[in-house]
């Protein structure tokens, strides 16, 4: 059956009367009889019992006229249904970040993204930006966040710059790192960050490191200077103002400018066209306007 034709059962239903229901429906009485009749056949069974009176149903009509409309009544909830979609973000926003930001900065955003949008659900999956760019190639998410200068051809937005500190517990000036035979702990990274520590370290010393300790995670990287243990080169989004007892040196480039680090937003085109998408990067702005100077 048509879904007309449920239209059809529900009003021969209501109106109980050919001429009545005809005149609701548009059409003739003799083309009305005539469809009546297909869709008996098609049910096998009589639906409505003709009299001089009008019409009455049949207990098996009663069945189908029901089901009838509970169609109608379900196209309705889902055309409902549907203009909500149009009014609010549904859907799941899968989003790939670097650990660093996925830890230190999105989870800010998030919050105001989920008190914005309730009915959005998020994905977050977490690692080095290397492999966040992997996970959009590989459309297992809709947009990433990495660090760094991006090789990338679709839409990009750039999110912030941080600057980079030496940070210890007894260093006050750069050139203090060689009088010191502390330990300079590294924590492990995607190649991009690691190269870029690197030849700012060999531009500055033109020498390596008396001795290092190789830590997996920044965080516990951080906790050892924090401790005392060694000092660091650590990005500014790690760092908050409740890390009084350490000192922070900014790393300065050859034209003697802050070195800092880039973080961006990355997606194809098609993912920000999804509401979801678009939602979240209407959230990121937003913030972004309200804490211009975050690092």
């Amino acid at each position: 059956m048509t879904f007309s034709e449920y239209q059809l059962l529900t009003v021969l239903a209501q109106e109980m009367n050919m001429r009545k229901a005809a005149e609701r429906l548009f059409v003739s009485q003799p083309a009305l009889s005539q469809r009546l009749q297909n869709i008996e056949k098609d049910w096998g069974t009589k639906i409505f019992i003709r009299s001089q009176k009008g019409l009455s149903l049949t207990p098996s009509g009663e069945l189908v006229v029901k089901f009838a409309q509970e169609v109608i009544e379900k196209e309705e909830q889902v055309k409902e249904e549907m203009q909500s979609l149009e009014t609010h973000v549904h859907g799941t926003l899968k989003i790939a970040c670097a650990s660093i930001v996925g830890q230190n900065w999105l989870p800010k955003v998030l919050k105001r993204f989920v008190e914005k949008y309730p009915h959005a659900k998020i994905s977050l999956i977490t690692g080095w930006s290397s492999e966040i760019i992997k996970a959009l190639y590989d459309d297992e998410v809709h947009i990433g966040i990495i660090r760094g200068t991006p090789d990338w051809k679709g839409p990009k937005l750039h999110l912030f710059k941080d600057s980079l500190y030496l940070v210890d517990r007894e260093i006050r000036d750069i050139e203090d790192v060689l009088k010191t035979d502390r330990p300079f702990i590294q924590f492990k990274s995607d190649s991009n960050y690691y190269q870029e520590i690197q030849d700012w370290w060999h531009r500055h010393f033109q020498t390596t490191p008396k001795r290092t300790i190789v830590v997996d995670q920044i965080e516990t990287c951080k906790q050892m200077t924090i401790n005392g243990i060694g000092y660091a080169i650590l990005p500014a989004i790690t760092l908050n103002d409740e890390d009084t007892d350490i000192y922070k040196v900014p790393l300065m480039d050859d034209h003697d400018s802050a070195l800092k680090r880039d973080t961006w937003l990355l997606g194809y085109e098609s993912a920000f066209q999804l509401k979801q998408v678009q939602a979240f990067t209407e959230v990121i702005q937003e913030y972004l306007q309200s804490n211009p100077t975050a690092f």
